[in-house]
């Protein structure tokens, strides 16, 4: 396979993704979405990290929601 090599800047890079048909454009943003997922993911889970609550609380917790939707 030949392969060529392009340099665009992001205004120009952009500009072409929106020349693209609708398939095409939806090909890269599942592949951004990705690619960008276990960064977000990972960011989330620092955001929540806490040594605030222990384990028996949301096993309470838990236990307590069950109880009412079964009610």
């Amino acid at each position: 396979m030949n392969t060529i090599q392009i340099e665009l800047d992001k205004k120009q890079f952009l500009k072409s993704i929106r020349k693209l048909d609708e398939k095409d454009r939806l090909e890269i943003y599942n592949e951004l979405k990705k690619s960008l997922f276990p960064q977000r993911f990972e960011k989330l889970l620092e955001s929540t990290k806490t040594d605030k609550i222990t384990f028996d609380e949301i096993t309470e917790e838990v236990e307590s929601v069950r109880k009412e939707r079964y009610e």
